[in-house]
Formats: structure tokens, sequence, C-alpha cells
């Protein structure tokens, strides 16, 4: 199955970029509709639906990347490596977009694919999502009114900014949980070694990685790497693993804190900072002209300087 879950993962790649490739490309951030693509190796979660959904599962593009919103069904999308590259580590990539929609791509598909050529097995969890209005036009209003309310105005110092809400992040975690699960259990045959299955995740995927991290007593993630998420301290617990961070300074939700770094680190826990000097939010793999763009050479170091790169037996 490991060989034929290559090779359907890698057809499956290639099919959505086409398809991205011959749409219509907008980069100055309207929603444009996108047709749903084609997810043959998704493996449904069975968590469960969404309380009060309005609407079905539905794609849209923004930036040029296609995003997922209205989720009701979690899955969970494995990338393995090349069985020449694989070394027995598993990552949990989790994509953001404030609970309401998935960057998939930018946040998830790319990450998965760039973790595949250091021999690091990934797993896309597409989780369960606040639900948003039917229409792009509602969409673009519900967008507006969360960023509104999280973004400093003109003039005004962004550590004034409150704290955006703290959401029921329930059905997120049971998803998560899941995907750790199902992970554990196809171990042996995905060639993962369940002493290195970390997590990791982007803007609200780094909040859900971290209330993993806090709150979940059926994960043992041996490292995470929360990637331009909040950066307020945390109750950090005993066996917290090793953290890899990295936000811009420009990012609205920095503000100048480093509360969670300084929280590992009284902990007496490895952790490891980059503070880059702009770049925004969301920036993904990275974008030419920015120095958000060399984020993941540094996380590869780290990941190779504790041990998670080098080959071993999985068990």
């Amino acid at each position: 199955m490991h060989h034929t879950l290559l090779k359907l993962t890698k057809a499956a790649a290639l099919a959505s970029v086409f398809a991205f490739a011959a749409s219509a490309f907008a980069d100055d951030g309207t929603i444009l509709p996108f047709e749903a693509p084609a997810e043959p190796n998704a493996i449904p979660l069975g968590t469960g639906g969404v309380k009060d959904q309005p609407a079905s599962e539905s794609w849209f593009r923004q930036w040029g990347e296609p995003m997922v919103r209205n989720v009701s069904t979690a899955t969970l999308t494995p990338y393995l490596p090349d069985p020449a590259k694989a070394n027995g580590t598993a990552v949990i990539v989790a994509p953001g977009g404030g609970y309401r929609w998935l960057s998939i791509n930018n946040e998830g598909w790319k990450i998965a694919k760039a973790l595949n050529e250091r021999g690091v097995a990934a797993f896309v969890l597409k989780y369960r999502l606040i639900p948003t209005p039917p229409t792009l036009e509602g969409l673009k209003e519900s967008m507006t009114s969360m960023f509104s309310a999280m973004t400093p105005k003109p003039g005004e110092p962004a550590a004034q900014k409150p704290r955006p809400p703290a959401w029921d992040l329930s059905n997120q975690l049971t998803d998560a949980e899941a995907a750790y699960a199902l992970i554990v259990k196809n171990a042996k045959e995905w060639g993962i070694d369940t002493d290195r299955i970390g997590m990791m995740g982007f803007s609200a995927g780094a909040g859900l990685t971290m209330h993993c991290t806090l709150k979940s007593e059926k994960m043992k993630l041996a490292f995470i790497a929360p990637i331009y998420g909040g950066m307020g301290a945390v109750e950090v617990p005993k066996n917290a693993p090793p953290m890899f961070t990295a936000i811009a300074a420009d990012d609205f939700l920095f503000k100048g804190e480093f509360g969670v770094v300084k929280s590992w680190f009284d902990a007496g826990k490895p952790v490891e900072l980059h503070l880059y000097q702009d770049g925004g939010h969301g920036f993904g793999m990275g974008y030419p002209g920015h120095p958000t763009y060399y984020w993941f050479e540094p996380f590869t170091h780290w990941l190779d300087h504790n041990g998670f790169l080098k080959a071993k037996d999985a068990k």
C-alpha cells in the first residue's frame, strides 16, 4: 500500500496543480470560486459533523491559493516520502484560516511535499471548521469582521489591541487526536517511528498545535512547530516537547510578545525562535523578496539537530 499510496499522492498533486494553473489567477485578494479538487487519498477520520452548519463544504481562491471552508467531515491525507529517503519521522500538518477556512495548499500540501523531500512523512489535517455563510459575499464579510477585530488601526500600538477570542476547539482537538491515532495504527505500514511523530501548524493551525500540546492526553508529540501563531505566555506541561517557532515582526499576531518562547525557556524545554523583519501573516512556504522566504531551511536544520532527520528503523 505504501508504494501505491505514494503514486496516487503524486498523481493527485499533479492533477491539482494543473487544475490550479488552468484557472484564472487573481493576486489582489479577490475571493473567487474554485472547483473542489479530487482528494483520492483523503482518509475520513470519523469524528462527527459540525452543529448548526448552514452549508456544505466548498472551495474558493484568494491570492491565487485554493482554500476550503465549511468543513464538516475531518480527513487526513498522507504524503509519504520516497522509501529511499524515508527516515521514520512524521508530521501532522495543520493549515490555518481563523478556524473558518483552511489555506490548504499554501499551509498544507506545499509543506507536506517539502517535508517529503527531507525524508519526513507528512499528514495534512483537514479539520472541522466554524461555519461561514453559504455565499462568497457572506464569507468576505465574515473575513473582514474577523480581521478588523484583530488588526490594529492606523496609529494604534499593536500591543494595545485585545487578544482574539478564545474559540472552542473541542472539534479540532478531537480531529487532531484521531489523526494521531490513525498514524500510530498504520505506523508499520507507513514506515513511521511512533516516537518521532510531531505536529506543525500555521496561524490557527499553530493555535491548534499549541492546544494539542497543552490539552491532549492522547497525543505524545515528539516536537512541535507553531508557525506565526499567538505568542502569549502559556503554562508548559512537564512532558512538553521541543518547539520551533517563526513569525514576522509585522505580523498582527506578534505584538512584540515573546511569552510562549519565554514559557518554554523558563520550563527548561528546548526552544528555537526565528523572528523575521517583515513578511506579514500567512507566508506559508514563503514568498520571494521577504526574509520569511527562507524559514523552512532553518526548520529542517533544527529537525536535524534534534535527530529527526537521521534515518532510523521504524517500529
